[in-house]
């Protein structure tokens, strides 16, 4: 009985680990992004019809928030220097959402059982922040800027908060870097996913 168990417990663990997301083979190719991960190119381009956020530019900010790691979260910070404490913050998953975001965004989505570690609820997460400057003027190609304002928040933007922070006006630069490098890309193989898109989906 107890083997019988083990085995079953065994087999579990290998069916979990078996499904578990593994971050792209080449992430700094969107097209072999999307061609390996079909799914994430459905949730892209299911992003961009609702939000209008192009998938060169969600891909670029998954990129750097995560690595397209679906568990990544916030390093601990380290209490005498080497025993491990407290994270610095709440961010989980492949958008790196904080927790209160993460609640406004499904209350305000009404998509109540979205998972930060889903790569489609992190897109559309990331789709919905982004639309939300669209009033104020942000261009939906604008990576940079989306991106100072996804990390310090609309009001921190408007306040120039980030000017403050080097380190990640060098981070916001290599965003909007890899968006144009994505863009191109993609420009190059977008038809070619779409056709196999509606023949797998369609």
């Amino acid at each position: 009985m107890i083997q019988r168990n083990l085995l079953k417990t065994i087999a579990i663990i290998f069916a979990v680990s078996s499904c578990a997301v593994t971050p792209p083979e080449n992430p700094d190719n969107i097209c072999s992004i999307f061609k390996e991960k079909r799914s994430w190119y459905k949730a892209a381009v299911k992003t961009e019809k609702r939000w209008k956020l192009p998938p060169y530019v969600l891909m670029s900010f998954i990129y750097q928030e995560s690595s397209f790691q679906s568990d990544a979260k916030p390093e601990r910070e380290k209490l005498l220097g080497f025993i491990p404490w407290k994270r610095p913050s709440s961010a989980k998953g492949f958008s790196q959402a904080l927790t209160l975001t993460w609640e406004d965004y499904k209350d305000e989505t009404g998509n109540s059982r979205a998972n930060r570690k889903n790569f489609a609820d992190s897109a559309d997460f990331i789709g919905w922040y982004a639309s939300k400057g669209y009033y104020q003027g942000f261009e939906r190609t604008d990576a940079r800027s989306l991106y100072l304002a996804y990390h310090e928040g609309y009001g921190g933007f408007k306040k120039k908060t980030y000017r403050k922070k080097q380190w990640l006006i060098k981070v916001a630069d290599r965003v909007q870097a890899r968006s144009t490098n994505y863009q191109q890309q993609y420009w190059g193989c977008a038809k070619d996913l779409e056709k196999k898109r509606f023949k797998i989906f369609g």
